[in-house]
């Protein structure tokens, strides 16, 4: 199986190889911002939102290489509706931890399929997470301490590091917090024998 990751994500990379598939990871240069805000001025639901930029990103990379099975990735997290992004900045952070403070948000998080130009399979998974009240004093340390690792996640943390601490309930699955639905994605693979077990 040629298998493409179209995505720079370390910890998509890193989940592929744990389950001991050989990939090449190409990333898809898209404006996910525009995307996003011209899907939400539509009215577009978070999940349409995180399925269409899984796909802009696997048909961008499918279409440069012919014959490999690709994989577009997004996630997107949504508090009452409203899509936040990853942050801009370490204060960008702060205001979004703030706002997470003590409510429930969701995390979506897509990955559709391509091979020569034309989707093969999709597959969107949400998780809801209660976070904690936060302490306007541990926001500013965690973010400091952290900044290097959240910076590229949406809402500015990470559960599978520190950002555990920020949780009083994680209702779904871990692979999709981290930003891969790996069990449907494996199951597929193998149901079309890309896979053998």
């Amino acid at each position: 199986m040629n298998l493409i990751l179209a995505s720079g994500s370390t910890i998509r990379a890193q989940l592929l190889r744990q389950a001991g598939l050989n990939f090449e990871t190409v990333v898809a240069r898209i404006d996910e911002e525009s995307v996003k805000l011209s899907l939400a001025a539509e009215g577009a639901a978070p999940r349409d939102i995180a399925d269409a930029l899984a796909e802009a990103k696997a048909r961008k990379v499918s279409l440069k290489n012919p014959g490999a099975l690709v994989l577009g990735c997004d996630q997107v997290l949504s508090l009452k509706g409203e899509i936040l992004s990853k942050p801009r900045d370490p204060d960008d952070a702060r205001a979004q931890l703030r706002r997470l403070s003590d409510m429930r948000h969701n995390l979506l998080s897509a990955v559709v399929a391509y091979e020569d130009g034309e989707p093969l399979w999709r597959f969107v998974d949400t998780v809801r997470l209660s976070m904690r009240a936060l302490s306007d004093d541990y926001v500013d340390d965690y973010v400091s301490r952290n900044w290097d690792s959240i910076r590229h996640s949406v809402g500015g943390y990470k559960l599978e590091e520190e950002g555990m601490r920020l949780f009083r309930a994680v209702d779904g699955d871990y692979f999709t917090v981290l930003g891969l639905p790996m069990i449907p994605l494996l199951s597929w693979l193998i149901d079309r024998g890309s896979l053998t077990v």
